[in-house]
């Protein structure tokens, strides 16, 4: 507004007196409003709003309002009035200067009064209207700002404007401030029960509604900011009863509440069948904690500054409470297979399966939780399962022998399976037992199979031994039993399951393995000698034609033992082929060794060498026949073919020198033979001077040296 126009407006009675009353009111509200913004200037510079771009010309304005060199006492209104006019005549006609008084615009910048007169056309009253219009601007937020943010989700915002109003209302000197403390706590309140209901539901929102959380986690950031702000500013003894607030502390409480509530909450893992309560509460506990720290690696810890340590604070929790719900099942009374399951996740799935996510194993393996379980505990409980699972094993195995003794004893014919007769229900559960039990055991650790293995490894031996003893009993009292022989045989198949799996399954250093192995040979033996006695006792006597004979018609006699041993041999093709191969390697050794025999008997002695070579072509010839038939049938003892050749060729020869050299060579072969052997054998060549009989025997040596049972060939005949 120019000056000429105040001063015509001025000339008007009417209108002046009216007019110097306005403008002194307006210019002390001006006054009154200059020193509150100096005061709330500080507050305005450390708040969430700060200095606007290009405001620094205002403070400059203000900082000159409150210099002290300036302004020395307080005007009355007509001073005022007559000193603008003084000032307004000095001025030049139209030119316009600022007043002392300066307002903001609306985008920061500081405007003098006289442009404010030639812009608005609106005098000293426009001016000062719309200064206060801005100052009014400035003031702390309201509740019910508040109020609408926290309405609107706007946590984060609801909390900055809350530590505005806390400030404000701390100055203790804001005019005109309808807010008081309570009401500023009655807002926190709502902001805290809104901000930690969402955060005690972070698994669940962080994926359904990451917004919201992250609005939650901003505004816990604010006020921990805020409280290490106000630690740092006011020594300890001045901590206010609101500040610190400590909600990083809640936030703490909060996650293990959340925490415990899922752990707790039973009803979100679907139900297992045949799993008691308590396998049923560790698969929840174990599943519940691998999800949510799942979402806690991958969603959540990003959300929160390092220091919070998010990630182990929530697996620190979760394995808190899961070892206190273990530690709390360990000291209470288990079923045996609840005490194995607890020991599962103890040892195996607690400390292997959480970290099947590689994100969470890395994770984990900065936070060491540890074991559900104290070593005392775990180990009581390992006792309890090795003690309970050997007794149980040893209860099954005298139950499945009771029930193999009770099928033998029917009047029914054992089945077969692949041609051979079996019984083998008895191997398979003996050796499922034990290969379960101690495979259950390797699964809850390396150390407890291992204790288990050594266990069992007792029992088989021992219940081997019951076997053999009850095997034994039926041979002897059910030698008229319908099927005798095909049960003795099922029960020698029995023997390969037990012999494969202890080879296969026992270290060779182990006793117990050398027991195992023998008491089954035991039984093998023992069930071939009743199977072979039948067909031992009908070749005797036809062995006995040859030396009758002196060796005449051997080829007819040879015939009929092998036709003999033939029908035998097709009843022994149910054994297994492991079996079956043995017995057809004793019936060839004892058909080698029943002939040795009969040359053996110093029935036959041959003066000429014509008849020497006529025994000698026989024997050879009987020698093919055998060793043709039992290699046909399947016997894989090489060893004994060339005996009867040997022999053959020692009568046959006729130089002292040659005999020697066969004889040493048969000693080499089979290094069983004694001399007592070799001088009832040359009984047959008569021939034979006592010194060259002296000198042939001295190439044996009366050695009692035992020799593998596989090249056992003399030994077990005696010599009368």
């Amino acid at each position: 507004m120019c000056i000429d126009h105040l001063r015509k407006k001025r000339r008007k009675p009417e209108l002046r007196e009216k007019d110097e009353d306005t403008l002194l009111q307006w210019l002390l509200l001006l006054n009154m409003a200059r020193r509150k913004m100096m005061k709330m200037l500080p507050f305005f510079q450390s708040g969430p709003i700060g200095i606007r771009d290009g405001s620094e010309g205002c403070i400059g304005a203000n900082r000159q309002l409150e210099n002290p060199s300036t302004s020395v006492a307080e005007p009355s209104g007509d001073e005022i009035w007559s000193k603008d006019q003084e000032k307004m005549s000095e001025r030049p006609e139209g030119a316009c200067r600022p007043s002392r008084a300066s307002s903001i615009t609306s985008n920061g910048s500081c405007t003098s009064a006289g442009d404010s007169l030639e812009k608005g056309k609106k005098g000293i009253k426009g001016m000062l209207t719309s200064a206060l219009k801005k100052m009014k601007k400035t003031k702390p937020p309201s509740v019910k700002q508040v109020m609408d943010l926290l309405e609107e989700h706007k946590l984060f915002d609801a909390a900055q404007h809350l530590i505005v109003l806390e400030k404000s209302l701390s100055t203790k000197n804001e005019e005109g401030l309808n807010t008081s403390q309570q009401d500023i706590e009655s807002v926190y309140e709502i902001l805290k029960h809104k901000v930690f209901s969402i955060l005690k539901d972070s698994i669940l929102l962080a994926k359904t509604n990451p917004e919201l959380l992250q609005q939650a986690v901003e505004a816990l950031k604010e006020q921990e900011k805020e409280d290490q702000n106000y630690t740092s500013e006011n020594p300890p003894d001045q901590n206010l009863q609101f500040r610190p607030r400590k909600w990083k502390d809640l936030w703490m409480a909060t996650v293990k509440e959340s925490v415990e509530t899922r752990m707790k909450d039973t009803s979100r893992t679907p139900r297992t069948e045949n799993l008691s309560t308590v396998g049923q509460n560790l698969l929840h506990m174990g599943k519940t904690m691998k999800e949510d720290l799942t979402v806690v690696v991958k969603y959540i810890k990003q959300l929160y500054p390092p220091e919070f340590n998010v990630f182990s604070t929530y697996a620190e929790l979760y394995h808190n409470y899961f070892a206190s719900q273990a530690k709390k099942n360990a000291e209470s009374y288990l079923e045996d297979k609840d005490i194995y399951l607890l020991l599962s996740w103890v040892h195996n799935i607690y400390p292997k399966d959480m970290r099947k996510d590689q994100a969470l194993a890395e994770e984990l393996e900065k936070v060491k939780l540890g074991s559900l379980l104290p070593s005392n505990l775990s180990e009581e409980l390992e006792k309890k399962y090795l003690d309970s699972e050997e007794a149980t094993i040893k209860s099954s195995l005298s139950k499945c022998l009771d029930k193999e003794i009770q099928r033998w004893k029917e009047d029914k014919e054992p089945e077969k399976l692949n041609g051979h007769f079996q019984s083998e229900l008895l191997a398979i559960f003996v050796i499922q037992s034990i290969y379960s039990g101690q495979k259950r055991a390797e699964d809850i650790s390396a150390a407890v199979g291992e204790e288990l293995l050594h266990r069992l490894s007792k029992e088989l031996p021992a219940f081997l031994r019951s076997y053999k003893d009850a095997f034994e009993d039926f041979k002897e009292k059910s030698k008229k039993h319908r099927y005798y022989k095909p049960i003795l045989i099922a029960n020698i198949n029995n023997c390969w399951n037990f012999r494969d799996y202890t080879e296969k399954n026992m270290p060779e250093k182990d006793d117990n393995k050398a027991s195992i192995l023998s008491t089954l040979s035991d039984i093998e033996n023992s069930g071939f000698d009743v199977l072979l006695q039948q067909l031992f006792v009908q070749l005797k006597p036809m062995y006995k034609k040859f030396t009758e004979n002196k060796w005449d018609s051997s080829s007819e006699i040879m015939n009929e033992i092998i036709k003999t041993t033939s029908k035998h041999i097709s009843d022994f093709r149910t054994l297994k082929d492991p079996f079956y191969h043995a017995i057809v390697e004793k019936i060839h050794a004892r058909l080698v060794k029943e002939y040795i025999v009969r040359l053996l008997k110093r029935k036959v002695s041959l003066k000429t060498p014509a008849q020497q070579q006529n025994l000698a072509q026989n024997i050879s010839k009987n020698a093919a026949d055998l060793e043709a038939f039992c290699t046909s049938n399947g016997s894989q003892a090489k060893w004994l073919n060339s005996a009867l050749p040997k022999l053959a060729e020692i009568i046959r020869l006729q130089d002292l020198g040659a005999i020697k050299i066969e004889v040493a060579t048969l000693a080499t072969t089979y290094p069983d033979i004694r001399k007592r052997h070799l001088e009832a054998f040359l009984y047959i060549k008569a021939n034979l001077s006592r010194s060259e009989l002296k000198s042939i025997l001295g190439y044996l040596a009366d050695s009692t040296a035992s020799t593998t049972p596989g090249a056992s060939l003399f030994c077990s005949i005696n010599v009368s």
